[in-house]
């Protein structure tokens, strides 16, 4: 499910991003209230049932909402409170965990600053029974020291969808490496059409997945910068080759989240979640193809962005022990309504191996191929990946992708950045 969607051009990196750094965020009060999964109960005290509150970001696809509420509906060990949060959900979140009016349950993204500034309980109890039903990424990224602190509640993998016929059309085969990718892209753009979308900032949705197609990562198992080298230099400047082609689209009407570009005919190719295979297929049938983020060169390795959402506790809570009741009861134990967020309201890999195994909606065609490429090719978040080096991160790709920049300068800015915030979290 796309993270945005009250305003469409809305960077669901960006968000998801900003989600992860919510200790880094001044705090201030939070509204509180919201749209009730059940009528109220009352306090906790006389044996009378916990009232729990549980915050969501405001999805994009029709009966996200409802199925939230349904869900807490159907709960009957306390009263759960569901809030729904159009636009800046990050920020209100941030302040709300900051203060003692924030949630006892919310999405997000998990960050190395939340455990230390004890925003978050550890989950390991309700997961002890299930956890190797969980791929071992699903788990890293939501782990800190040895202990998990979420449990992730749908997996966004991020690929590049392309009309087959387009391509057939031109001549031009399903691109493999990054220079494959330029040159389909040039060749694919017409008087009416452009070769790609990756987004409306021109493409900072791709550094990640460029640094990881150069065999690199945005930090080491050591704790340090990882892209401050050669090949990761070479990848961002492919990035700005891209941009500089002329073939990428700018100006969309709505970004990269939503498939409006590809469906509509705008583009060839576009790089998006796979919240949007339903939409797409409906619009193109079987002339839909997908590949990952193509390789850099021989030496490199394809990559998809294995994106999504985590369910967490909120160590202020009152309630911290319903609320890990509710959480294990949503998603560890229905498996029904775990199934129905992941597929019927976009399409979405579930985190549960056991359900993705079974998923009849994920078996066959371009969906299949999507989960498989997940599989080989996915990446996660590190929890040790802030918001301050997230944007000079961004910072740099923007200065290398619009600008221009020489890629080595911009890294080892960015890089000081990251060494700092990494010294400062570990010392």
């Amino acid at each position: 499910m796309p993270a945005h969607v009250p305003n469409a051009g809305l960077n669901r990196r960006d968000l998801l991003k900003r989600a992860g750094g919510l200790a880094a965020i001044a705090a201030f009060a939070a509204s509180c209230g919201g749209n009730t999964g059940r009528p109220s109960t009352g306090g906790g005290g006389g044996g009378a049932k916990v009232n729990l509150s549980q915050w969501y970001h405001q999805y994009g696809e029709n009966g996200t909402k409802e199925a939230a509420l349904k869900y807490a509906k159907a709960y009957t060990d306390a009263g759960v409170a569901v809030e729904w949060t159009p636009g800046d959900y990050a920020s209100k979140l941030a302040s709300g965990l900051l203060s003692n009016k924030g949630p006892d349950i919310f999405e997000s993204q998990l960050n190395l600053s939340m455990v230390k500034s004890n925003q978050v309980v550890a989950l390991d109890d309700i997961l002890a029974d299930v956890k190797d039903d969980f791929s071992p990424a699903d788990l890293a990224t939501n782990t800190v020291d040895g202990k998990v602190y979420g449990i992730r509640m749908i997996v966004d993998p991020q690929v590049i969808y392309y009309r087959k016929s387009l391509l057939d059309k031109a001549g031009i085969k399903p691109p493999e490496t990054i220079d494959d990718l330029i040159a389909a892209a040039k060749g694919l753009t017409t008087d009416k059409v452009k070769g790609i979308f990756v987004g409306n900032d021109g493409g900072l949705a791709l550094g990640a997945p460029a640094l990881w197609s150069s065999g690199g990562d945005r930090l080491t198992t050591d704790h340090k910068a990882g892209f401050a080298n050669e090949r990761a230099a070479k990848a961002f400047g492919k990035l700005h080759e891209l941009y500089a082609s002329k073939s990428v689209l700018l100006g969309a009407p709505t970004d990269w989240t939503d498939p409006g570009a590809l469906v509509q005919g705008l583009v060839a190719m576009q790089w998006i979640g796979m919240w949007a295979l339903p939409g797409l297929q409906k619009a193109l049938g079987d002339d839909l193809g997908v590949i990952p983020f193509p390789k850099l060169d021989a030496e490199g390795k394809q990559a998809v962005y294995s994106g999504g959402w985590t369910q967490f506790v909120n160590a202020k809570s009152a309630n911290v022990d319903a609320a890990k009741k509710f959480v294990k009861w949503l998603w560890i134990d229905q498996q029904e309504f775990q199934e129905d967020w992941c597929l019927n309201y976009g399409f979405h890999i579930p985190p549960r191996k056991s359900l993705a195994a079974k998923a009849a909606k994920l078996q066959s065609g371009v969906a299949a191929e999507t989960v498989r490429l997940t599989g080989e090719f996915g990446h996660t978040d590190d929890p040790a990946w802030t918001p301050k080096m997230n944007t000079a991160f961004n910072d740099m790709l923007t200065n290398i992708i619009r600008k221009g920049s020489d890629p080595a300068g911009e890294i080892s800015k960015a890089e000081k950045t990251v060494n700092d915030e990494l010294s400062r979290l570990f010392g």
